[in-house]
């Protein structure tokens, strides 16, 4: 085989383990956002509705602020095994092409190459340990008033794919100040 077409293969498999590396360690990242989305109904009809689907998503009631109007629930985040193997097969299959580049220029070593595959479910139970986390969810309504009617203006600290079921379920709106 060329003598160029090997290192220039090992630099690319290299440049795509370092992504396989940050894509692994960015499966656990914090994904908090802050939304302010408007509903139609007014606060007493709202607030039940919003404290049953939480409810529903396995969030209690954590603390109670009247003075901001704010509520905070909690919930525990479980990790999701298709997301471990997943993951485990990905860095699987990024050891194995490592593997086999070194394998192809290191030939007296390629058992312990080989034997390098053995390291992907280590991607799995990095995920696993650190995707379980109690999830806190904060959030207050006040009313505001529209051009035509009062709207309950919702402001919603929580994760990234929260927010978008809670928009979906609840069919709210994002809230956009004229």
């Amino acid at each position: 085989m060329d003598t160029a077409i090997l290192p220039s293969t090992l630099l690319l498999t290299l440049l795509l383990s370092v992504g396989l590396f940050f894509f692994i360690r960015a499966s656990t990242k914090d994904r908090t956002e802050t939304a302010q989305l408007v509903s139609s109904l007014d606060e007493a009809s709202l607030l039940p509705q919003l404290k049953e689907y939480f409810r529903m998503r396995s969030y209690r009631v954590a603390a109670v602020d009247p003075v901001e109007n704010q509520v905070t629930f909690e919930g525990l985040v479980k990790p999701s095994w298709f997301l471990t193997i997943f993951l485990t097969l990905l860095a699987a299959a990024g050891i194995l092409c490592l593997s086999l580049v070194l394998s192809l220029l290191f030939p007296h070593l390629s058992t312990l190459f080989l034997g390098m595959v053995l390291l992907s479910p280590l991607s799995g139970i990095f995920y696993w340990k650190k995707a379980e986390r109690n999830e806190l969810v904060l959030l207050k309504v006040e009313e505001t008033q529209s051009k035509q009617h009062p709207l309950s203006k919702i402001t919603v600290i929580a994760h990234r794919d929260e927010l978008i079921e809670l928009r979906r379920a609840l069919h709210l709106e994002l809230y956009e100040q004229s």
